[in-house]
């Protein structure tokens, strides 16, 4: 790693999560979704180390640093076998937007918490029949006096179970234009009229998914967070660090299985060599690596630019560290498990899992396709079909 690219400061960071890490490892992670646990131990140190608030404001008990740092943080641990799939929802998106938008009050009542480990927010965008159009969502917020009412649908919302409350993307209307417009709201869990029912998984993860339901549910005129004319600005305020994240949560898983595939072919040996000596084995381990490090190159980019205060350019290379991070997972899981034959899919050595899990970074939040739309329109000017 390049120090242009990171500083001491980052470098040590890196190293010390690393630890962290190894001391759990990907047999902790493993055991938890199979038992039905949930990751508090792992997530209790991080938080006591700081590194779950490490982007959040100083005056807040934050680190006061930026999504660079907090990347790091979700990389490192992935590396290790152990990524915290709620560090890219509560710090990162819920923890961006209420530091940038949010009264005094809401970053008080929730950023020490988000920083310390004890508070936890989910974000609610996503919908059934909306996938990833946010143009789409149908769930909308109307005025009743001081109150707001909050009635529509979620899909594939992650750890509402255990999150304090659940920042919910709705839409209320413009009273000039009468157009629909996304605001944000903060649900506690508790809300009367505010209901989850499981979404059943094929893949094994100790966050579940859940639908939730949302049923004229009463709000305060304090649950909007920030400007409720802010509209589109606000919500990618929040995007743009989660597909930052979920780019540092792909890479981690690339890194952890080609490590393991890089171990394997070192030692394994059929004829006379380690299998790692054959180039049908070594080239294609080589692209994984190579690909990995310049999908890091884009997160870092992507981050750097966002920590900046460049939004527009934030969301390109956001798009785009998604994008080939994502895709740079996929591929080198799959090596890896192709590069240990029958013993990629035995349990003892822990990748099998991963070919299904290193999928989800193509699909969500934002499935690839949409992003290479959002390339060919906005980097490459080209017309849209929809």
């Amino acid at each position: 790693m390049s120090s242009a690219i990171e500083t001491e400061e980052h470098q040590a960071l890196r190293a010390a999560v690393a630890a962290l890490g190894q001391r759990y490892g990907r047999e902790y992670h493993a055991r938890l979704a199979r038992e039905g646990g949930r990751p508090d131990a792992l997530w209790a140190d991080a938080a006591k180390l700081g590194y779950l608030g490490v982007n959040l404001p100083e005056e807040y008990g934050g680190g006061g640093g930026g999504i660079a740092e907090l990347s790091i943080v979700l990389e490192e641990l992935g590396a290790a076998g152990c990524p915290l799939l709620m560090m890219v929802v509560s710090p990162a998106i819920c923890g961006t937007v209420i530091s940038r938008f949010g009264t005094e009050a809401q970053k008080r009542a929730w950023l020490p918490g988000f920083a310390d480990g004890t508070r936890t927010m989910a974000f609610g965008i996503t919908e059934p029949d909306a996938g990833s159009n946010s143009h789409r969502i149908t769930t909308t917020a109307r005025r009743d006096g001081d109150d707001w009412l909050l009635t529509g649908r979620k899909v594939f919302i992650s750890g509402v179970d255990i999150a304090d409350a659940t920042l919910v993307v709705g839409r209320t209307e413009d009273a000039r234009s009468g157009r629909l417009k996304p605001c944000l709201f903060i649900v506690p869990r508790d809300t009367p009229g505010f209901s989850r029912s499981l979404i059943d998984m094929e893949l094994q993860a100790a966050e579940k998914q859940w639908e939730l339901t949302l049923d004229e549910v009463r709000l305060p005129a304090d649950a909007l967070v920030g400007d409720e004319d802010a509209g589109l600005l606000q919500l990618f305020a929040g995007l743009n660090p989660e597909r930052i994240m979920t780019a540092a949560f792909a890479i981690g898983m690339g890194r952890y299985a080609l490590a393991k595939a890089v171990d394997y072919a070192k030692t394994r040996q059929v004829w006379k060599d380690p299998i790692g000596a054959h180039q049908a084995v070594a080239h294609p381990l080589a692209q994984a690596h190579i690909e990995l490090e310049l999908a890091r190159l884009m997160m870092q980019r992507a981050a750097g630019l966002y920590d900046a205060g460049d939004d527009m350019g934030a969301g390109e290379a956001a798009n785009m560290a998604k994008y080939a991070a994502a895709e740079a997972c996929v591929r080198a899981v799959d090596q890896s498990v192709h590069t240990l034959g029958g013993n990629g899919l035995t349990r003892e050595y822990g990748l099998a899992s991963l070919i299904t899990a290193s999928r989800v970074a193509r699909i969500a939040p934002v499935s690839r396709e949409m992003i290479l739309n959002f390339v060919s329109h906005q980097t490459l000017g080209l017309p849209k079909s929809y």
